[in-house]
């Protein structure tokens, strides 16, 4: 028995060594392969990023499967099982990197959308789908220029479905309805360098920051809602010193992260960090990167399709969550897109003998079938 076009796909895609932000001929093969089925291909570079915007058809609304080609470096290959590049059938998984992480799950949007065009020629709305190899990396030269260029054009999207990795346990048992925001903080705190024997000479920082930064462990951000759970703080890096054992440091530096919910703001939060370093009379400098703020698609037609497609497909209730990291709807729900993610089983993403289960491919295309003719068909 020959395998399906999803898994067909699947194979070709994952035998592409697209390192970020390398795409290596992923988008090409894709627009290829859905040109027969009308849809049609305007590739949107940006310095070494490759992006291709794909569109079937002119009218509202405009449906949007969207995704990367581009994955995560392999680390040492030789503690994989099998060439993390040559897709490897094994115990009813495919092993590969980038099996889960999307590859897969761009497999199934082409195999879903040709077999939907073909089923349903006059369906209602347009079918498209944004794909870029710049989201593993920085995500400056993919999916947010694509959007800016549709946005100057007035080319609006009105549904779209992210195949990020976001099931838990089986495929189609979580849906992620919307996601936290992300901004990160970077201090630089001042001091003064001196002899660690003088210690009356100089200002050690590192010593001064404790307090202000044990306040900021212990506090309650915010509760978090209905829809989203607390906001978060972690700190990521702290550095300091020469080098030398005898010399105090006269600066020390840290990384720390906030993923915040709709009941903070970057201001409010922001504001409150200040609040704290002029209260511990903390000399420091904070550079504030915004990466996404936070998105919810609620109950409607475009949720209550995706999840009425998992319960005919899979025969179980999906769960809405907007838990875990970012991805590139972030960069999509500001124009007032319905932003949705629904992807395979995230549990081997990024790590080594990163893996899919075939069976879940095969019922991922039939859940995008199902959720494109509940949106598109009478």
């Amino acid at each position: 028995m020959s395998d399906s076009r999803t898994i067909q796909y699947t194979y070709d895609l994952l035998s592409r060594q697209s390192v970020t932000p390398e795409d290596c001929g992923c988008q090409e093969f894709i627009s290829d392969t859905l040109a027969p089925s009308g849809f049609v291909s305007e590739q949107m570079n940006f310095e070494d990023v490759k992006n291709v915007w794909i569109r079937k058809g002119t009218q509202s609304p405009v449906f949007v499967f969207a995704g990367h080609t581009d994955v995560v470096p392999v680390g040492d290959a030789s503690k994989w099982d099998s060439d993390p590049f040559v897709p490897t059938l094994r115990d009813g998984m495919i092993y590969a990197r980038g099996a889960a992480d999307m590859k897969g799950s761009i497999a199934c949007f082409m195999d879903a959308a040709e077999q939907f065009v073909k089923d349903f020629p006059d369906h209602k709305g347009s079918i498209a789908m944004l794909i870029t190899s710049d989201e593993e990396a920085d995500a400056i030269n993919g999916t947010v220029k694509v959007v800016e260029v549709l946005e100057k054009r007035n080319e609006k999207m009105d549904y779209c479905l992210v195949g990020e990795p976001s099931s838990s346990d089986v495929v189609g048992d979580t849906i992620k309805n919307g996601r936290r925001g992300s901004m990160i903080g970077r201090y630089t705190f001042h001091g003064v360098q001196g002899h660690v024997a003088y210690p009356q000479l100089a200002d050690n920082p590192v010593h001064k920051i404790l307090p202000f930064l044990q306040e900021m462990v212990d506090t309650v951000w915010d509760e978090g809602n209905e829809f989203f759970p607390a906001t978060s703080f972690q700190i990521s890096n702290i550095n300091s010193g020469t080098g030398a054992t005898n010399v105090i440091p006269g600066e020390c530096h840290m990384m720390s992260s906030f993923r915040f919910c709709t009941e903070s703001s970057p201001e409010s939060l922001q504001k409150r960090v200040q609040d704290m370093l002029d209260k511990y009379g903390i000399n420091a400098e904070v550079n504030w990167e915004i990466s996404g703020l936070p998105f919810l698609t609620g109950r409607g037609k475009f949720v209550d399709a995706a999840m009425s497609a998992v319960k005919e497909v899979m025969g179980f209730e999906s769960e809405l969550s907007t838990a875990g990291g970012t991805s590139d709807g972030r960069f999509i729900a500001p124009t007032g897109t319905q932003v949705m993610e629904l992807g395979p089983v995230n549990a081997t993403i990024h790590k080594v003998n990163e893996c899919v289960k075939k069976d879940d491919l095969e019922k991922l295309t039939e859940i995008y079938y199902q959720i494109l003719k509940n949106m598109l068909v009478d």
